[in-house]
């Protein structure tokens, strides 16, 4: 079965790994063991390869990291992407260097590359990534699958972690002082001090002077030895020996001599000649090296090499009381960082020089003498192999696999050569050659290594740990022999001694050769037959160091026995070399002493007769020292074959005799002996585990019934055992787990399987108890290792399935599930049905066990799905979920969700058939019940648990390598799409869970829906127009759950503008959008602070921080900060831990979130596109008529902070929804959607970001488009983007502060206006849609009737320009902000011109009119204030008349429209477009037109203007007429007489009425801005005199003047020359004007008197205004009259006076001019006229005789008396005498007189008038006039004669 693994990899063999290489087995394994059973299966155990299940813990490939872009979320007033990419240019100047280093985020940091280009291939291209990675960034299986109760953990192989430590010593070199001459030989082992024992056995070398070494033994080998932990007292037992000292030859003391004598060339002759011929050796010295002593470093000053493997110091110790030199020095040959691998080169110099006999106890001993040292150095070389061993089943696979530890490059590079003689020594040196000869080997030992372990040679000699006999662990190999160790010979005389040992078969025969059993001295020799110790010189008590090592027999009989065999030898040179001589024997039986661990002493037999071993030939024996024990020895039994405990011999015993059918058939002493194994000691038991096993499992499996119970329960009895006494804790003891995993291979095939004689035992037990026999306890212990026989059941069946297909499957198939017998299926199934019931019952008793059970249950489950035919595994599920159905208790639930969770786990869960052939994956379908009733579950932890099960399931499918298609994401979106529609029938159940399952729900759901094909979504549309509408709830949801809001300031990483979260201290969460498994892994990587260089996560460094996010200079512990961050964790926010991270895990986190929320809008997006193509052919059940699936989607878009890459993709699918559905988007019932559209395009209007904006600008056009295309006119799209405009402005700053406190327009705003104008530039947009990634006919508007494009430019820009007019009044609105309370009138006018920019708006249009309406009252404007209210009224008015609701009609509206010419007469269709929800026609009411008609009236009256009040009466009675309210129309009446009453009184008032004076104000200077070089005219209340009005502007305009202005008021009227004024300087001009009437004559050159032409009641609505400016062509500002010109300036007013605002632009200015003489001729004729109208006035009562007369008085006085001659006479003079009458042309002159004539007639007549009219108190005063008249008529007689005839 070697390559069973290329059958679908299911098993795989891993070769048994000898770790005592140096246990020459071979010979035990080559005997026919058929007769022992029990040893065929001891050495099956150990030899065969073990067999490990690969798909038992599961296998998970897959994909590589997904890489994150850095998302952008721009605010309005950000543009993050363009600082990137600045950022992005200067860095990739600075760093082209370095480019690499930079830390990648999986996902260079923003780079704009795209992950790949899915165009090439023929996937359907998403928008973009799958949210489900972002929200699971750190997806780790193993780390999931862990949390799972009851999680089996993979074992390593025992041998594996069978040793903690590994160390190998070299020798390098020896070297004296006196120079090395002959050869030495050493041991070294390892060694307890404290305890005083041999830890392991003797590792051999041997140092040859230079000129006895052959090429061969150049190179020593290594000896490797193992330790559990380092610990003080280990340390290394070196001992040395030498040849034979000869006698009277050269004494060992040359080498501890004091002087430094060099051997003699004589002396190293003798010794090298001696040490040729001399076999035997004496021990020399010996030393003892602590491996982890640390207290000798301050004593010894040697420094430890930095990288000292062992401790800090490896150092040799001398351990005199008190004498302690520096003893160790580490050779580091100058290089202080030099260390080869790991690996210390230690030399010893304290050898002790041993005198006479030691023991190792005397090593300890205080009192001992202190001998010379020796004058030499040995130097080691120690290095501690790779603790953890490499996972050896990648050797086995691969076969090499490098040496981590050294790497020879560098051995060869730092070569330790010493370069001075050591100590003084002039030794030879031997070191280099090793070094390179050893080098040379490595190299090629690195390339391929020999079976195993990596660190470990073929020459290499590992060293027996003895502690593996007594450990509590399974024996994992073959080792089966006997240490030997001679203590003591006492003689009574001295002699040379020396022991030879020999292992005999028997007594029988004395001259037959011994067994080849004695482990050689020297390497590379095969066993021989004997071995033989040192030679102790001279003396009577010998003590010997030896360890002899024999090789025993498989099975001993009770003849099997060492001898020993003792012998002098004499140490003189005779001819040839010297003989031994025989002194006696001593024999050990091996039966009896092999065990024995104490010592043992021995008879010395003098000769050996045959049978000497029997206790009949004692007798003939002769024996030295009177019989007494003189010699004493010690052994060590190292056996896995032998067992040292009795009743394990016995049941090995009984089991043979079982087996070879040699014991009596009923096998009573089996049973004993099986009964038996209960009372063994457990460290035997342990150490015998895995073949007691087996051969009960073989009893199990083949016994009868008798002994297969029996079998059965003594394997619980063993296992709980086993399972309690072990040291770990875990549920599954590690041994028992090994022995499942690795050692049980059913027998290899060579027995029937094991299975079905288990499940019937384990059946037929489980059975009784069900029927309520009594079963004992061990019923219980078996529920407690269940896991172990149901692992072992289907280990042996997938063994079995493995060998049926082994030879008939055609390679690279994979094995077919086999088809469980009836019968043991059947027998499985009760089984499993009566753990069930255990589980069942144990659970609602709350006992641990039970859910252990559970656990165990489901992995059985899991493993059969690999092995049996899936269906049949179906009927145990479905058991289960009978047992277990519905909602049961939480203890049940929680059990079935755990069953659930492992059961799905299995690798092949996706590709599992379902229970009826017609069927889909039946464990989905399960899942899928049972995950959505435990949502409904009111335990909440379970709710969580169910979600994550989802979410870690989807994760593992969609990161797994297998399934990357495709079609495989279709087909298991297609297994899990069910849940969604259950989730759309039962809503509630969603909408109970808490948010963070809400997330995990709707991540599942994304994902699902994203790999599924369309037409399965379509069906799931098809359904209801509820359930559709059900499903676009569950994205709404995802929007809102997974929105990333960004932090205040936005490009700080890490702030979050979370609310605390009194989440309690036991999981800290960094996130709440992201997976719950994220905390966990924030937790863990901020606990390693530090990562080494290189870690595989994401390949990140930790080292370098990207230098934007913080600078090197801060250290940062993450330790502090996690520590913080935990203790003020009690109602510490998520926005405190997340400070806390690492600036890069920070950052990580933040890209994670960012991108999750990308994804998922963009998945949303992808849907809803798909929707609403779906929608178009009408093929799905929604509601079209309102389509609020699409509205609600598109409204949450827009509404939330979005990531730049969606805003990318959101307009083309804008574009092509409203191509499909413009028209219903577009109708009424969609106003809302309509308009929070509009709104959010404005605001993305505003953005800095250019590509969002341009984006906002193309959202705008397709709403135009589809305007056009639907509607034909945009003028409700204009109401639209009106309303919304108003709405952003309020959230939108339009104003910033300058430096100097004034306010100027915002970028904002800015960007608005550029956003519109671009909106329609015909010219920009072709380039705009490239850019923006749209087709060019995007802005084609097609009609359904005709194909004609009814887009048009001109009106794009009529509606761009209306919207722009509105952001400029908001924005000069705005900027007004700081004098609002000082320019009233620039504020009335604010309010006008927003009032006219929102016009098409009723709501808003009468909103601003009555702010301005308050404006007005509050400045007591109160005519002003009524043309605001009889607007108001004219809006609502018009609107009732174009809905033909309502008392009124067109002529009314025209009535209006003479009062306020704003109102206007022709009807529009604008009122109608605005109806919008919330806004328009609807409020316009009869009343609200009625109540606003009675403000204005109340208004006009205050104004005193009683003619407009009557005309709004008037309209008021058809409303009250209409209603019959006669009431209100008697009031109107009594109103109306009050009215015509005070008009009446205006007029024959005297002094003529005038409602209001006029100002022609004109502004000169560049700081005035707008107003600059314009002429105004003000209407201000009557009262208002010159004076005032110039101190009011002045006060306005001074406060706006900067340091650098000046203002100054031209006093006069004359014609200003606006370029021949100072720059510099603000200018006013004011001047007082007159209202000219309609009908007035202004070519007239009469001076006006306005009283005049106050004759009847006209509507005072003046709209021109003139005013009269004296001036000389001579240029002196005056002249007499015969110089004096005069200029007629009329003024024309954009509009007519009153209206809404306090002052009207002058648009048109006429002036006339009149000579000195038509001034003359216009005042006389001014008089006269006066006069007449005076004389001619009908006068009906008598009782108006007072008024007439006092004006007549006053016109009279004026014209005739005497003071006032000046007048007529000055003309006269002027005109009629001297020079100036020469220039007159006749026609002037003619004038003139005729003039002057008219004037004295009318004069005349009115005196006569004046006489009628007086009473007595005025005759003074007539005869005055008369007077005066006479003398006036005199005077003017010299310049015209006539006048006297005339009169």
């Amino acid at each position: 079965m070697e390559n069973l693994s290329s059958h679908g990899n299911r098993f795989r063999r891993i070769p048994c790994q000898s770790y005592t290489a140096n246990l020459n087995l071979d010979p035990l394994l080559d005997e026919n063991l058929e007769q022992w059973p029990h040893l065929n299966e001891l050495v099956q155990c150990y030899g065969t390869d073990w067999v490990k299940d690969e798909n038992k813990y599961g296998r998970y490939d897959s994909i590589g990291p997904i890489s994150f872009q850095n998302q952008i979320f721009e605010g309005p007033d950000t543009d993050i992407e363009t600082e990137m990419h600045l950022a992005n240019v200067r860095q990739s100047k600075t760093e082209d260097a370095t480019d690499d280093e930079i830390p990648s985020t999986s996902g260079r940091q923003f780079m704009d590359t795209t992950l790949f280009d899915s165009s090439l291939s023929k996937v359907p291209k998403h928008l973009g990534e799958s949210p489900l990675p972002a929200y699971e960034p750190v997806f780790d299986w193993e780390n999931e699958r862990s949390m799972i109760f009851g999680q089996r953990v993979q074992e390593n192989h025992l041998a594996q972690c069978s040793s903690a430590l590994k160390i190998s010593v070299k020798v390098l070199s020896l070297s004296f002082q006196a120079g090395l001459a002959e050869p030495f030989y050493g041991t070294i082992c390892l060694y307890n001090r404290e305890r005083r024992e041999k830890l392991s056995e003797d590792f051999i070398f041997r140092m040859l002077p230079a000129e006895m070494q052959d090429a061969r033994s150049s190179c020593e080998p290594r000896g490797i030895f193992y330790l559990d932990a380092a610990s003080a007292s280990v340390c290394l037992l070196i001992q040395l020996e030498k040849p034979a000292t000869e006698e009277g030859g050269v004494t060992p003391s040359v080498y501890s001599r004091k002087e430094p004598v060099h051997l003699t060339e004589r002396e190293k002759q003798k010794l090298q000649v001696w040490s040729r011929i001399m076999p035997y050796r004496e021990s020399f010295a010996w030393a003892i090296v602590p491996l982890f002593d640390n207290s000798i470093t301050a004593a010894s000053g040697g420094s430890a090499s930095p990288s000292s493997p062992l401790a800090p110091s490896i150092s040799g110790s001398s351990s005199h009381d008190g004498v302690s030199k520096s003893s160790a020095k580490i050779a580091l040959d100058g290089k202080p960082g030099y260390s080869s691998g790991s690996s210390v080169i230690v030399e010893i110099s304290n050898l002790n020089k041993v005198k006479e006999g030691y023991t190792e106890d005397s090593l300890q001993d205080p009192k001992r003498k202190v001998h010379k040292p020796v004058k030499g150095v040995l130097r080691l070389e120690i290095e501690k192999l790779q603790a953890s061993p490499v996972d050896f089943e990648n050797v086995s696979e691969s076969g090499s696999v490098t040496n981590d530890s050294v790497d020879p490059g560098d051995r060869l590079a730092d070569s330790p050569s010493t370069k001075g003689p050591i100590n003084g020594s002039d030794g030879p040196h031997t070191g280099d050659s090793k070094w390179n000869s050893l080098d040379g080997r490595d190299i090629q030992r690195n390339g391929s290594t020999t079976q195993g372990n990596p660190d470990i040679n073929a020459e290499d000699f590992q060293a027996f740990d003895f502690r593996t006999m007594t450990r509590n662990e399974p024996f994992l190999q073959l080792f089966h022999c006997l240490y030997v160790y001679p203590l003591t010979v006492s003689l009574s005389r001295k002699r040379n001694l020396f022991i030879r040992v020999e292992l005999r078969k028997d007594d029988a025969d004395v001259r037959r050769q011994p067994l080849e059993a004695m482990h050689p001295r020297e390497p590379g020799v095969l066993l021989q037959k004997w071995a033989q110790t040192q030679v102790a010189i001279g003396a009577r008590v010998a003590c010997y160091h030896d360890e002899i090592k024999v090789s025993l027999p498989t099975t001993w009989t009770p003849l099997h026995h060492l001898l020993f065999t003792f012998y002098h030898i004499d140490l003189q040179t005779k001819l040839e070399a010297p003989k031994p001589v025989l002194i006696g024997y001593a024999a050990l039986p091996l039966s009896t002493h092999a065990q024995l661990r104490s010592e043992i002493s021995l008879r010395i037999m003098r000769e050996l007769v045959p049978h000497y071993l029997q206790e009949t030939g004692r007798e003939r024996l002769d024996y030295l020292e009177d019989g007494q024990n003189a010699f004493r020895l010690r052994l060590r039994l190292c056996s896995s074959l032998y067992p040292l405990s009795e009743r394990i011999r016995d049941f090995f015993l009984e089991y043979d005799r079982h087996t070879l059918r040699t014991s009596p058939p009923w096998g009573s002493e089996l049973l004993e002996a099986i009964n038996s194994l209960k009372n063994v000691d457990s460290t035997a038991l342990l150490q015998f585990l895995q073949p007691i096993l087996n051969m009960l499992l073989h009893l199990i499996g083949n016994g009868g019934e008798t002994l297969q119970v029996a079998a059965f329960r003594a394997m619980v009895n063993i296992l709980t055992r086993v399972q309690q006494e072990s040291v770990d804790e875990a549920e599954r003891n590690r041994f028992l787990v090994n022995y499942v995993d690795y050692a049980f291979d059913d027998f290899g095939g060579r027995q029937p399987p094991v299975y079905p004689g288990l499940s019937t035992v384990w059946g037929s037990l489980a059975r009784s108890k069900a029927k309520g026999y009594r079963v004992g306890p061990v019923y219980d212990d078996v529920l407690a290792i269940a896991w172990f026989f149901l692992e072992l059941i289907v280990k042996s069946m997938a063994l079995e399935q493995t060998r049926l297909f082994y030879h008939n499957i055609p390679l690279g198939e994979d094995v077919p599930p086999m088809q469980l017998r009836e019968g043991v299926f059947r027998c499985v199934m009760q089984l499993y049905d009566c753990l069930l019931t255990e589980v069942h019952e144990r659970c609602k008793k709350g006992l641990s066990l039970a859910k252990r059970l559970n656990s165990s249950l489901a992995f059985f489950c899991y493993d059969l799905l690999s092995v049996v035919e899936p269906r049949q595994v179906f009927e145990l599920v479905s058991l289960y979920l009978d047992k277990f159905s519905g909602v049961c208790q939480p203890v049940l639930h929680d059990c079935k969700l755990t069953f659930l969770q492992i059961i799905c786990d299995h690798d092949l869960y996706v590709e599992m058939p379902g229970r009826d052939p017609s069927d889909r994956n039946y464990l989905s379908s399960v899942l899928i019940q049972e995950l959505f009733l435990t949502w409904d579950h009111e335990d909440l932890s379970q709710r969580a648990k169910a979600a994550r099960i989802l979410v870690f399931l989807l994760c593992k499918h969609e990161f797994d390598a297998r399934y990357q298609k495709p079609e495989d994401k279709l087909y298991i979106a297609q297994l899990y799409f069910p849940l969604v529609g259950q989730i759309l029938d039962e809503m509630p159940v969603f909408y109970n869970l808490n948010a963070i399952e809400k997330r995990e729900v709707l991540i599942v759901t994304l994902q699902i829906v994203r790999n599924l094909d369309d037409t399965s979504l379509v069906k799931a549309w098809q359904q209801s127009i509820a359930r559709t509408r059900l499903f676009f709830k569950l994205l709404e949801e995802c929007l809102t759950l997974f929105e990333h809001r960004k932090p205040a300031d936005s490009m700080l990483v890490g702030g979050s503008s979370r609310s605390p979260v009194g989440d309690g201290p036991t999981s800290p969460k960094y996130s709440d959008r992201l997976s719950p498994a994220i905390n966990h892994y924030l937790t863990e990587a901020s606990r390693q602070e530090i990562r080494p260089p290189g870690t595989p996560e994401n390949g990140y460094l930790w080292q370098r921080v990207n230098s934007q996010l913080s600078s090197p200079s801060q250290p940062y512990s993450l330790r502090e900060a996690l520590a913080q961050a935990q203790s003020s964790r009690i109602g510490a926010s998520t926005q405190a831990l997340r400070e806390s991270l690492h600036p890069i895990l920070r950052q990580k986190l933040e890209l994670w979130e960012e991108n999750l929320s990308a994804a998922v809008s963009l998945q949303v997006l992808e849907i809803t596109e798909k929707f609403s193509t779906t929608a178009a052919s009408h093929s799905i059940a929604t509601d079209y008529g309102k389509l609020d699936c699409i509205t609600s989607i598109f409204t949450s878009f827009f509404s939330r902070s979005q990531p730049l890459a969606f805003w990318e993709a959101l307009f083309a699918a804008l574009n092509s929804v409203f191509s499909l559905h413009g028209a219903m988007l577009l109708a009424r019932e969609n106003d809302r959607f309509l308009k929070q559209i509009a709104f959010h395009l404005l605001r993305l209007a505003v953005f800095r970001n250019d590509n969002i904006r341009k984006r906002a600008v193309i959202g705008l056009q397709i709403l135009v488009r589809s305007s056009f295309s639907y509607f034909m006119q945009t003028a409700r799209l204009r109401v639209m983007l009106t309303i919304t405009l108003s709405e952003l402005l309020s959230d939108v700053q339009v104003t910033q502060m300058k430096s100097d406190g004034a306010l100027e327009e915002s970028g904002e705003a800015r960007r608005l206006r550029k956003s519109l104008e671009e909106m329609a530039d015909e010219s920009k947009s072709h380039n705009l849609l490239r850019e923006c990634g749209l087709p060019e006919s995007a802005l084609t508007a097609i009609t359904e009737k005709s194909s004609e494009n009814r887009w048009s430019w001109s009106e794009a820009k009529y509606l761009s320009d209306s919207i722009l007019l509105a952001l400029d009044a908001s924005l000069e609105h705005a900027l007004l902000a700081t004098v609002m309370n000082v320019d009233r009138y620039a504020a009335a006018e604010s309010f006008y011109k927003l009032a006219m920019a929102f016009a098409p708006v009723p709501d808003l249009h009468i909103m601003w009119l009555l702010h301005l309406c308050d404006a007005h009252q509050e400045m007591q404007s109160w005519a002003e204030a009524a043309q605001c209210a009889v607007a108001v009224a004219g809006v609502v008015m018009q609107a009732l008349v174009s809905r033909n609701d309502g008392v009124w009609s067109t002529d009314h509206v025209t009535a209006l429209h003479k009062i306020c010419p704003m109102v206007s007469s022709e009807m529009s269709s604008e009122a109608s477009a605005a109806e919008v929800e919330g806004y328009g026609a609807s409020k316009l009411t009869i009343d609200s037109a009625v109540k606003y008609l009675q403000l204005a009236n109340k208004l006009f009256s205050q104004a005193e203007l009683y003619h407009f009040c009557a005309s709004i009466l008037e309209l008021v009675i058809p409303v009250y007429k209409s209603r019959r309210a006669y009431g209100q129309l008697a009031k109107c009446h009594t109103m109306l007489t009050n009215i015509y009453e005070s008009i009446l009184e205006q007029e024959s008032s005297p002094i003529p009425f005038t409602d209001a004076t006029y100002y022609r104000v004109g502004f000169y200077g560049e700081n005035f801005g707008k107003l600059d070089r314009k002429e105004y005219v003000y209407r201000e209340p009557r009262d208002v005199r010159l004076g005032d009005i110039m101190e009011k502007l002045s006060h306005i305009y001074e406060s706006r003047m900067d340091g650098n202005h000046t203002l100054h008021i031209i006093p006069d009227s004359r014609q200003v020359k606006a370029d021949e004024l100072q720059p510099g300087v603000c200018y006013l001009q004011i001047t007082a004007v007159d209202p000219v009437m309609e009908d007035e004559d202004l070519g007239s050159r009469r001076e006006r008197i306005f009283s005049l032409s106050t004759g009847s009641v006209r509507a005072r609505v003046f709209d021109r205004f003139l005013f009269d400016t004296p001036f000389t062509k001579n240029g002196k500002t005056q002249g007499g009259l015969e110089d004096q010109w005069k200029r007629r300036t009329v003024l024309q007013t954009e509009g007519s006076f009153p209206a809404l605002v306090n002052r009207l632009l002058v648009t048109k200015s006429e002036s006339l001019e009149f000579s000195p003489v038509e001034n003359a001729i216009g005042m006389i004729e001014t008089r006269t006229a006066a006069l007449r109208s005076e004389l001619e006035e009908p006068r009906s009562s008598e009782g108006d005789q007072l008024p007439r007369l006092q004006s007549l008085q006053r016109i009279l006085q004026g014209s005739v008396a005497v003071q006032v001659n000046s007048g007529v006479l000055s003309v006269c003079t002027a005109f009629l005498s001297g020079e100036p009458a020469t220039r007159l042309r006749s026609q002037e002159l003619q004038q003139l007189i005729a003039a002057l004539l008219e004037f004295m007639a009318v004069c005349k007549r009115a005196i006569r008038v004046h006489f009628r009219l007086i009473g007595e108190e005025d005759q003074e005063f007539h005869t005055q006039l008369v007077n005066g008249f006479q003398s006036l008529t005199a005077e003017l007689s010299h310049y015209i004669p006539a006048i006297l005839s005339e009169l």
